[in-house]
């Protein structure tokens, strides 16, 4: 079975976290975004991926050295200058994902614990030109919302509706199975919206269909769903409470390689801290992400924030709820920040 994954866009709503990264490679508890999507669609038996992207975001994945985990990688690059929109990209990696049966389509932003194999095998039965994963919302108008008919077919489906106008909760939780018959819907060299332009005309054919799931599903499109994507996954895959050296950790927790902690500090709940991150004495991180080699000054105060790669955090300062400081960037002594977006390499007195 072959997958695209569809990581084209520029994750313009984690700006400024993603002006020095694509969003597929956040770490997620420590681990690349894409890692992890990875790691789902091999224990799903799939065996090729084709990644849709743009030539920088090709570039940063390539630097990375990510585990392919058996998976056979290829990528289809958008035109520079021309953004594809959602269905476009599918249409430009016609020929790699090939006509002989159907294949995944799903958003790179996606942590999820959907089986693709039971999706396959929906759509397999439901004889569907696009099969789409629903979950239930309990605020559909930002998302594309499917009513249901019959042996689950997709009577309508209307993206975005306004509040209190959706049709059903369930919505389109980006995650599709297609067969090739796709192609002929999707015009190519222009943009196409896969949610206003194919589903739609899929729906008045009796081509489309649903397929309900349940369990996690998040996507990390805003820097709050980021950090609740991972205060989830820690609540699954963390360090026990253990004091060391003289620091406390209070689960949930995630450190990875290298980190050091000065004395009477108190890391978590709800903390990740990344590869060389450096935490001076008497520090509190709670509910916080780090990302690798960022440092933390005696004193410091770091809740509901994020921290980005290499940012300096000064003697005494408090990064609180809602900050984000960007990569390099520099929060200098005694400084205190609410709801503030720090610019990479920028420095706050």
């Amino acid at each position: 079975m072959k997958a695209l994954i569809l990581i084209g866009g520029f994750g313009t709503r984690l700006r400024p976290l993603s002006c020095t990264r694509p969003k597929a490679l956040f770490p997620i508890v420590n681990k690349p975004l894409l890692q992890w999507t990875f790691e789902k669609l091999a224990e799903n038996g799939v065996d090729q991926v084709i990644l849709a992207v743009n030539k920088l975001t090709e570039f940063h994945i390539r630097q990375q050295h990510l585990s392919k985990c058996g998976l056979t990688v290829k990528y289809s690059l958008d035109p520079p200058k021309m953004p594809l929109g959602t269905a476009g990209p599918i249409k430009k990696a016609e020929k790699l994902l090939g006509h002989e049966e159907p294949f995944l389509v799903l958003n790179g932003d996606l942590i999820t614990e959907i089986s693709y194999r039971e999706m396959l095998q929906s759509h397999v039965e439901g004889k569907a030109v696009a099969t789409i994963a629903l979950h239930e919302a309990e605020d559909p108008s930002s998302y594309g919302v499917a009513e249901l008919a019959d042996c689950n077919r997709i009577k309508r489906f209307v993206e975005k509706p306004p509040r209190g106008t959706e049709p059903t909760k369930l919505i389109n939780a980006g995650v599709y199975v297609l067969s090739p018959k796709i192609f002929s819907y999707i015009p190519a060299d222009r943009a196409v919206s896969m949610e206003r332009e194919v589903f739609p005309k899929l729906a008045a054919e009796n081509a489309l269909f649903g397929h309900q799931v349940g369990g996690l599903w998040i996507d990390i499109g805003k820097p709050e769903e980021y950090l609740q994507t991972n205060r989830m996954l820690l609540e699954t895959c963390c360090d026990k409470l253990q004091k060391n050296g003289g620091f406390t950790c209070k689960e949930p927790v995630a450190l990875g390689k290298g980190v050091s902690i000065g004395e009477n500090s108190v890391i978590g709940p709800h903390a990740v801290l990344g590869k060389n991150v450096s935490v001076g004495r008497n520090v509190q991180i709670r509910d916080s992400v780090v990302f690798e080699d960022a440092q933390i000054g005696d004193n410091a105060v770091v809740v509901g924030a994020l921290v980005g790669e290499a940012a300096r955090i000064g003697r005494d300062a408090q990064i609180l709820e809602g900050c984000v400081v960007a990569d390099h960037a520099k929060v200098k002594e005694g400084a205190s920040l609410t709801k503030m977006h720090v610019c990479p390499a920028k420095e706050v007195t």
